[in-house]
């Protein structure tokens, strides 16, 4: 326990000298009551009232003592429940996703809906964005700082074609911290037993329309987030129907690969969902699956040592009312 205000402790000093005149009252009192013995005047009740005399005493005494307490301002360290956990926001940067099957395009859709998800975390929740096209880059690291992650998403734009297997891959190197290996014989044969860690408290949200153009192979690397313990929940951007985008003075057929972000998603026990308006992300928070851990968050404790000390001031004063036939 500490204390904003410990120069207030020195009022504790009135304690003793309301003891010291107690003591004295009472063998004012005492005396008085020889007094009366001796002209055979003293209460019958006189035995009884002293077994329980003192404790409206001790009721104020105590009670002063809190209300000083109070007044020095303690700030006391409690345990507090907190939910921690790092998501990464993985965008799919492709050219397709200059598509406008989402307006105004399926990237800015993206952001929005990425923007209204950050605002949304609270400061226990690391965000970390990861941005893939041909190949994947962190863009940011897990961060609390929702301005950083805001500028992160802000700033991505547009190249080449996709990879989701790679997006995947980076957005775990992300959440590990540290760099990763697989190797790719074992991807290929059995990628559940590739073992790269645990994150338990982490998810990847992945923002793309599914289609895959390059490798990895994105059901592998999704393998490979299960067994780490990392749901992916996938958003699929644009429309089944499809529409036709410009890239390089060529028109490219482009659509939702539903069932191919349906499988990610599967894999790792995630969710998917398609983001036919900007709130479709802001669900996804509550699938989460995040890690509830305790820590000690310094709370004034003023009101509490003040209401305790005002109720055993009004408890002794009753007492002393309905004992005694006086406050004090």
């Amino acid at each position: 326990m500490s204390f904003d205000s410990p120069w207030m402790l020195l009022l504790l000093a009135v304690v003793p000298l309301l003891v010291a005149a107690y003591v004295v009252a009472l063998r004012r009192r005492a005396r008085r009551a020889e007094r009366l013995a001796s002209e055979g005047l003293v209460p019958t009740t006189a035995g009884r009232r002293l077994r329980r005399r003192h404790i409206p005493f001790a009721l104020f005494a105590a009670g002063i003592t809190l209300v000083v307490f109070g007044l020095a301002r303690p700030t006391v360290n409690l345990p507090v429940p907190q939910r921690e956990g790092t998501v990464i926001l993985a965008f799919d940067v492709s050219n397709s996703m200059s598509a406008k099957d989402l307006k105004p395009t399926r990237m800015e859709a993206a952001k929005v809906a990425a923007r209204a998800f950050i605002e949304q975390q609270p400061s226990s929740i690391k965000i970390g964005v990861v941005a893939f096209g041909d190949s994947a880059v962190t863009v940011l690291k897990p961060s609390n700082v929702k301005d950083e992650v805001l500028a992160a998403v802000n700033r991505l734009s547009i190249s080449g074609g996709t990879s989701l297997g790679q997006g995947i891959f980076t957005s775990l190197r992300t959440i590990a911290g540290k760099p990763l290996k697989i190797d790719d014989s074992a991807l290929a044969s059995d990628a559940g037993s590739v073992n790269i860690g645990f994150f338990g408290s982490s998810a990847i949200i992945l923002l793309s329309d599914g289609e895959n153009t390059t490798r990895p192979d994105p059901l592998a690397l999704a393998e490979v987030a299960s067994t780490a313990g990392v749901h992916v929940h996938a958003i699929g951007l644009g429309t089944e129907r499809g529409t036709v985008v410009q890239v390089d003075g060529f028109s490219v057929a482009t659509s939702l690969d539903a069932a191919m972000l349906k499988k990610i998603a599967d894999t790792t026990d995630g969710t998917y969902n398609q983001a036919s308006d900007a709130a479709a992300l802001t669900s996804i928070y509550k699938s989460i699956d995040l890690e509830f851990k305790t820590v000690k968050k310094p709370r004034e404790a003023t009101a509490l040592f003040a209401a305790a000390g005002g109720l055993l001031l009004a408890l002794g004063s009753a007492l002393s009312i309905l004992w005694l036939g006086r406050v004090v």
